[in-house]
């Protein structure tokens, strides 16, 4: 499809990529020079052996984060929000969000700014990564994460303030709620909008890839109208919007007998605590997990763990008119510029975003070579100290390693 813009289209929410398409990129902080010049090798390795010439990514740096103030002045520049909603898909390396400078987060002003309220987290084995489970080949989910509520909001004043005094005062004389003195106050905003299409999001998910249920993650026995309204609203858009696509885990064993019927996906729900017991214990019960902001932060980063950590888990945040797909672990500083970090999570973040835009055959290809690049026992030194015999190279080497093998087929 020729495009001299190169500008990725929508269509009923999807997006349509021309051959040539421009995707904006921000390398990151720290060790993100080094993750991203990996990742970029073996994403284009992928394209090309995909498609020979016939497709072929051109990048766009934009900025943000330490290099956004170097060059632009400004840690989240206007110009890099306006570049991703222009060309509807981005890939960033991890980002430090400086001290009394503004912002809680880049990463979270990014999401809330652009309104990528999905973030998607695929949890998969990569054998023979090292892993503290003793079956980690049966993990398989896919956390669907709000991305833009919940005490993430940033909503929040410390127990000193004014406002906190206003706000303690406001309590006890209108509401007849108490607060000790000292208290740090903050407010957890869960609304009816927000949780119904993330939830929507996740059940198509599993529609559109033959997975079998949606589990919603709430605390709703104890925060009844907040994380209890989420459960509450995750079941009526699957009975408003997916009738016949849908059945409750009750209804199952009530009518089904427990034996899923053929295009079906079951919608249940699991009280956090209980779930991260049954992701232990029974996780191949579970496929789609939908939750709010904070209970999907930590699963997210708890999955992980149980597969090898967050240096091979992938990342993206998704909205209705743009994605931004990324690296899930922090900067590490002391590791910059020595070509030495593992880029497993940003090179499996890009293959997410050739994925969103359409590019299966190029995406498919990527975890399968870096599969057989850690099994042949060539790896960063993070894995190198887990599995015996292996060859420890830098993180440019393994890059390389990847994309001999994807150019291999």
């Amino acid at each position: 499809m020729e495009d001299a813009n190169g500008i990725i289209t929508l269509e009923n929410g999807h997006p349509i990529a021309p051959d040539f398409p421009v995707i904006p990129f921000i390398e990151g902080d720290g060790i993100g020079p080094d993750i991203w010049r990996a990742a970029r090798l073996v994403l284009d390795a992928a394209v090309a052996a995909a498609y020979g010439g016939r497709r072929k990514i051109r990048w766009k740096e934009i900025f943000a984060g330490e290099k956004g103030f170097r060059v632009t002045g400004s840690y989240l520049p206007p110009e890099t929000l306006a570049a991703i909603k222009t060309h509807v898909a981005a890939i960033k390396g991890p980002l430090t969000t400086p001290v009394g400078e503004g912002f809680r987060s880049i990463n979270v002003a990014i999401r809330q700014q652009l309104d990528l309220y999905a973030c998607v987290r695929p949890v998969r084995y990569i054998d023979p990564v090292p892993s503290p489970m003793k079956h980690p080949e049966a993990i398989d989910m896919v956390v669907f994460r709000e991305n833009t509520e919940d005490l993430y909001a940033g909503i929040e004043w410390p127990a000193d303030s004014d406002a906190a005094e206003e706000v303690r005062t406001f309590l006890k004389s209108r509401l007849g709620v108490a607060l000790p003195p000292d208290s740090g106050i903050g407010i957890k905003p869960i609304s009816e909008k927000n949780t119904k299409r993330l939830v929507s999001r996740a059940i198509a998910y599993a529609l559109e890839n033959g997975l079998p249920s949606v589990t919603l993650m709430h605390k709703g026995n104890i925060m009844k109208y907040t994380e209890g309204a989420f459960r509450a609203w995750g079941y009526a858009v699957a009975r408003e919007v997916f009738p016949a696509q849908t059945i409750t885990e009750a209804a199952l064993y009530e009518q089904y007998d427990g034996s899923l019927p053929a295009g079906k996906v079951v919608i249940k729900d699991r009280i956090a605590d209980m779930l991260f017991q049954q992701v232990l214990l029974r996780p191949r019960e579970f496929s789609v997990i939908a939750t709010p902001n904070l209970n999907g932060d930590y699963l997210s980063d708890a999955l992980a763990a149980q597969v090898g950590g967050l240096g091979m888990a992938p990342g993206a945040n998704i909205g209705d008119a743009c994605a931004v797909f990324e690296a899930t672990h922090g900067t590490a500083p002391k590791y910059a510029g020595m070509d030495k970090v593992n880029p497993g999570s940003l090179i499996l973040s890009g293959a997410m975003l050739l994925e969103y835009i359409g590019w299966k055959e190029a995406a498919l290809r990527i975890p399968a070579a870096l599969q057989r690049t850690i099994a042949q026992g060539t790896v960063t030194y993070d894995l190198a100290r887990q599995l015996p015999g292996a060859e420890k190279v830098p993180c440019s080497e393994f890059a390389r390693a990847i994309a001999e093998k994807l150019a291999d087929g």
